[in-house]
């Protein structure tokens, strides 16, 4: 079973990535009384789609199915708290909703998640929330697995992989046979 950590359930862990559009910026816009007087608004750096009435105007123009996998939902002060308080090992996977190869691996993570369940759990952090997470563990690539034993991080891989491949690999960092 997955789980999936999001902004709200750990408030200490709020967005790095979003920036302050300023009375300078606003002006830049445009000079509308309107557009200034949100100067204070918070906007992430990455607009995926523009709602405007009933057209819908996106970088893509086929819709993007997504299949759907069962995440069970935790709250966690942090995420050291996460790493301290697992029962099991867990795979954490850094990802991103833009990138492609970890969209790939969200069928793959479910079947492993189900394959493996007595002996790991699978958590997914999102990179664009959680920045700090990813710079304190040198997430350069997009998708990167680090299996976490007693909390310490103890293999790491990067990339797609087929259910097999991933499965091997957690048993070889974990030394343990399905």
């Amino acid at each position: 079973m997955a789980v999936c950590v999001s902004a709200s359930m750990i408030p200490s862990l709020k967005s790095d990535r979003s920036t302050l559009l300023g009375a300078a910026s606003a002006a830049s816009i445009s000079h509308s009384t309107k557009l200034s007087s949100l100067s204070s608004l918070q906007f992430p750096v990455r607009t995926r789609f523009l709602q405007t009435g009933s057209a819908r105007v996106s970088s893509s123009s086929r819709p993007r199915i997504l299949p759907v996998v069962e995440a069970k939902k935790q709250s966690f002060s942090s995420f050291d708290d996460l790493l301290a308080n697992s029962e099991k090992p867990l795979l954490v996977d850094f990802y991103a909703t833009w990138c492609g190869p970890c969209q790939f691996m969200v069928p793959i993570l479910d079947e492993v998640s189900t394959r493996l369940k007595d002996k790991i759990q699978i958590v997914k952090i999102d990179t664009e929330k959680y920045p700090s997470i990813a710079d304190k563990y040198s997430i350069a690539a997009l998708p990167t697995f680090i299996i976490f034993k007693d909390g310490k991080p103890c293999d790491r891989f990067e990339g797609a992989l087929t259910a097999d491949q991933m499965i091997d690999r957690i048993e070889a960092g974990l030394n343990v046979k399905q």
